[in-house]
């Protein structure tokens, strides 16, 4: 049963693409060492035996390669050379050096920017239009099954979280509410003790009489 479900998987997407994203471009070709143009920034997609340089490309006629380009760091490739073979719908595209192109693997930001309404599905990256995912990895993690499994299962206990915490602030919210309805009907009655501790401390105090009270006045 599982290898049946990793079977219908793997037919969405070509036998290449996965082991492409594996890759790691723009090393040193062990062939062709001692040229100039020993960078291997290319890929074979009938023989998918790892980085070529140009060099090599004399060893794949007739054969589908294409070229890896490189922005920021991370691997590129235009959307003219890969569209020919890959559905890249839903994947953000970028215009680098007048052309447009697609990155390979997933670039995570720590935080969206401000102002971000629309992010990839799959690492939350900013995405500018209405894309679903940032780069190829993205879209392949993204539409698996398992991906949407775990996806539903995080937003369910994220759910769960949060119906507990507001029924309980509820809760606390009805008591408070409660006790102020309480004490705005029923006002506090102090302690005997208070009340008996009050009294003993009133004195009949001392009459005064009035400064001329004692004083007769004769016409």
């Amino acid at each position: 049963m599982i290898m049946g479900a990793e079977e219908e998987k793997n037919k969405k997407w070509p036998p290449w693409l996965k082991p492409l994203l594996r890759e790691k471009f723009f090393v040193q070709c062990k062939l062709h060492a001692d040229s100039h143009k020993s960078e291997c920034n290319m890929y074979c997609l009938d023989c998918t035996s790892g980085p070529l340089c140009s060099l090599c490309l004399s060893f794949h006629k007739d054969h589908h390669a294409i070229q890896i380009r490189r922005s920021s760091y991370h691997d590129v490739i235009r959307v003219s050379e890969i569209q020919k073979f890959l559905d890249i719908t839903g994947v953000q595209t970028y215009v680098i050096n007048s052309a447009k192109v697609v990155f390979l693997n997933e670039r995570p930001q720590p935080r969206p920017g401000k102002g971000v309404v629309n992010t990839c599905e799959v690492c939350y990256r900013s995405l500018v239009d209405s894309f679903r995912f940032c780069s190829l990895g993205c879209k392949i993690s993204g539409i698996s099954k398992s991906f949407d499994k775990k996806r539903k299962d995080w937003t369910n206990n994220l759910s769960d979280s949060n119906d507990s915490y507001s029924s309980s602030t509820s809760i606390g919210r009805l008591k408070k509410n409660d006790d102020m309805i309480h004490n705005s009907f029923t006002p506090s009655t102090p302690p005997l003790s208070a009340v008996y501790r009050r009294i003993a401390k009133r004195r009949k105090g001392i009459p005064h009489r009035a400064p001329f009270g004692g004083l007769i006045i004769e016409y």
